[in-house]
């Protein structure tokens, strides 16, 4: 099991019953430091975070893989990918 740090601390984990005993802490130390990680029965359950994170996180899920590459670091940059065609295989039916 991992060692838990003291909460707010970062990489720390709060177990359940201390987060909700401290639940304004926690909702003041997500917004400062950061995520904060939450768990139940020593696994881990849940991260707090702030919302602009999980905004910014979700975004990035909705857009399609051609937007994504299109807005990488690399777009532009000249490098090639190349892909061999893949004709698929033959199955008896």
């Amino acid at each position: 099991m991992k060692k838990s740090k003291k909460p707010g601390t970062v990489g720390e984990e709060w177990q359940f019953e201390e987060a909700k005993a401290r639940f304004s802490e926690l909702f003041r130390l997500a917004r400062e430091r950061g995520p904060q990680r939450v768990t139940k029965h020593g696994r881990e359950a849940v991260v707090v975070l702030p919302a602009e994170e999980y905004d910014r996180l979700s975004k990035a899920r909705k857009e399609s893989l051609a937007q994504f590459l299109a807005d990488s670091p690399l777009a532009g940059s000249g490098i090639e990918i190349e892909r061999q065609r893949d004709c698929g295989r033959n199955v008896e039916l």
